[in-house]
């Protein structure tokens, strides 16, 4: 088999172990590594939550007979730390053990290690080579990537509208806060496990008041993600779901801090950009991603400043006629897909 070929071939298995741990690693990246001797897999592991054993570690630990270590190739998504975190450095341990040849997806640019894993590897006298399937080992960790080197969360939008480009009815006559399904319940249960798979969700005050959600993880299986909402003027009742408690709630708020249990306030200051006070504060909690999920003021503003990295929007079988006009995002998705009774298109931010 050609070498280039067998090296996509095993970087391609490295990605779908690294992808097992989806929405649990973080801060930390998804990982997966495979060691091969003469063209057969004799150890692979990935990363499955922050302060476990990386993926490297898993490999080499999984080799029945590290005897042969000395005579193979570890594959791996993603260079090698080389900074005493919670644990050693992997680039140390793949030196120790004398593997002669290291595959690497694609550099790290977190500052810590940043090409220093490679610099290490190759001083040692290891063959690295770096950027075997590099697109597709970016685009697994794009969350990590984007909070190091554009210094704020990865930011996805999603919402759904009617065929006729409506997010929701007039509802301001209404009394008692309630969704307006548009979707059916297999787009519901997809969202929910795009839930568990974000750090942090968002909604604006509209949003809170009148469709009072829980913005937790209850169709699916996984964490339920830091709940956000921006309420500048104090106008939401404490009787929401938002603030029972059960799961951690930010309000961003010019009020006085909320005195109730699992809620937080961070004070906006008057006058202050709503989205970049937002985005600061989870930087600096270590949040690198944020989904919003409305409403349409908010999703707009977002969209307006160019602050997005991927929108997922579903389009239902509904005619609403009028009401809330939903976002315009003015390019082509990437991709479409049939999802239930709706279509879900996917766009991403160039």
């Amino acid at each position: 088999m050609e070498q280039q070929h067998q090296d996509e071939l095993y970087m391609k298995r490295c990605l779908q172990l690294a992808r097992k741990a989806q929405g649990n690693t973080y801060p930390n990246p998804m990982v997966g590594a495979v060691i091969v001797h003469n063209g057969v897999i004799i150890g692979e592991g990935y990363h499955l939550k922050a302060g476990a054993p990386h993926a490297e570690v898993n490999a080499i630990n999984a080799v029945k007979n590290p005897a042969l270590l000395e005579k193979s190739t570890l594959y791996v998504n993603l260079e090698p730390c080389a900074h005493y975190g919670k644990t050693p450095p992997c680039s140390l341990l793949i030196c120790q053990k004398k593997i002669p040849r290291v595959v690497i997806g694609c550099k790290d640019t977190f500052s810590k290690v940043a090409g220093k894993g490679i610099e290490i590897l190759r001083a040692a006298g290891a063959e690295v080579i770096v950027g075997v399937l590099e697109k597709e080992s970016r685009e697994l960790n794009r969350r990590f990537f984007t909070f190091h080197e554009k210094k704020r969360p990865f930011i996805l939008l999603k919402w759904a509208q009617t065929r006729d480009g409506f997010l929701d009815i007039d509802r301001s006559t209404e009394a008692e806060p309630r969704p307006t399904w548009i979707t059916d319940e297999w787009a519901r249960r997809i969202v929910h496990q795009w839930r568990s798979m974000e750090q942090s969700i968002l909604v604006g005050t509209m949003t809170a008041l009148r469709d009072n959600p829980s913005l937790t993880v209850r169709d699916w299986s996984g964490p339920d993600p830091l709940r956000l909402v921006v309420d500048r003027h104090g106008k939401l009742p404490h009787t929401l779901s938002l603030f029972k408690g059960e799961t951690p709630t930010l309000v961003f708020t010019e009020k006085k801090d909320m005195t109730l249990e699992g809620v937080e306030t961070v004070l906006l200051s008057p006058g202050s950009n709503t989205l970049s006070c937002i985005l600061e504060e989870l930087y600096r909690r270590d949040i690198q991603s944020v989904m919003v999920e409305g409403g349409s003021i908010l999703l707009k503003a977002f969209l307006d400043a160019g602050l997005w990295d991927e929108a997922r929007v579903f389009v239902g079988e509904k005619w609403f006629v009028a009401g809330v006009k939903a976002p315009l995002i003015p390019q082509q998705p990437v991709s479409e897909e049939k999802f239930g009774n709706s279509r879900l298109f996917v766009f991403q931010n160039k």
